[in-house]
Parts: structure tokens; C-alpha cells; sequence
């Protein structure tokens, strides 16, 4: 299905603009059916980030380090952190380094919820259903390439 017929548009100034509003539209799609897995553990995409981010990280780490690996670099770091403290997902403790400093890390609470969400890979990989490995690979590249050029 092309983006002429999900969106009601016969033309576009050029393939250059179809691309980017191709793209915008398919980025809300994704984000929707995301949504969904997320809302099942009451959970956001910012969120869900974080922890993988600190699940990752392997060690306690500061909102500055974990801003700095975020998808959303929008975000703000510290109040996602926060919820996350309220749902005893993570924990914060004073940086031995530096006491003006706060080191976030990962509950076992927290790891937990993670596994739990692992198990919905394959349904977050169905997103994929209609591309082959190489084709993601080509997209990849694409989507790299289209970043770097700023």
C-alpha cells in the first residue's frame, strides 16, 4: 500500500517531500503499534528507553550519560528518571565522583519488567513482517546516510 492511499494525497512536489512525509507517517504508525506493547506494563516509550539504556549500561550511570544515548533527545531525562523512581523501576544514589551528580541504575524491578517486554520481540519484529534482512540492512544505511548529511 503506498503512501498516496493512506494519506489521500495523489501528489507531492517531489520524491524528495513524498520522502519525508513518507517517513513522518510511517514513524507515527511504528509509534503507535509500540504504544501498544508499552501500554500493556504501563509503560512509556521514553521510559522502556531508559531501562534498556541502564539494563545496557551494565553499572549506575548519570541522566547526563543516559540523555546522551536517549532516542528522544527531547525528552527530559530526569522526570522519565523520576517516574521511573516512583515505580521502583530504578534507583538514584549520590555519584562517588561527583557530588553534584546523580547515578541512576536499574532495580531488579525494573530488570524484570525488561524480560518481560523481551518476550514481545518477535511481535515488535512483525513491524518488519514485509522486508527481507537486506532490505532492513538498505534501510539502515538509507536512514544513516539521511542523518549524517546534517
Amino acid at each position: 500500500m503506498g503512501i498516496e492511499n493512506d494519506i489521500n494525497q495523489t501528489s507531492f512536489r517531489n520524491e524528495y517531500q513524498k520522502a519525508v512525509i513518507n517517513f513522518i507517517y510511517t514513524y507515527n504508525w511504528m509509534n503507535e503499534k509500540m504504544k501498544g506493547i508499552f501500554e500493556r506494563e504501563d509503560i512509556t516509550p521514553q521510559q522502556f528507553n531508559i531501562l534498556r539504556i541502564l539494563r545496557g549500561a551494565g553499572k549506575p550511570i548519570s541522566t547526563l550519560q543516559i540523555r546522551q544515548r536517549m532516542l528522544d533527545k527531547m525528552s527530559d531525562t530526569s522526570r522519565i528518571v523520576d517516574r521511573l523512581l516512583t515505580k521502583g523501576l530504578v534507583k538514584k544514589n549520590i555519584c562517588a565522583n561527583d557530588k553534584r551528580l546523580v547515578d541512576v541504575s536499574i532495580t531488579d524491578k525494573g530488570k524484570k519488567l525488561l524480560e518481560k517486554i523481551d518476550k514481545y520481540n518477535d511481535e515488535m519484529d512483525e513491524i518488519f513482517g514485509n522486508i527481507s534482512e537486506a532490505d532492513a540492512k538498505t534501510l539502515n544505511k538509507l536512514l544513516d546516510k539521511i542523518r549524517s548529511a546534517n
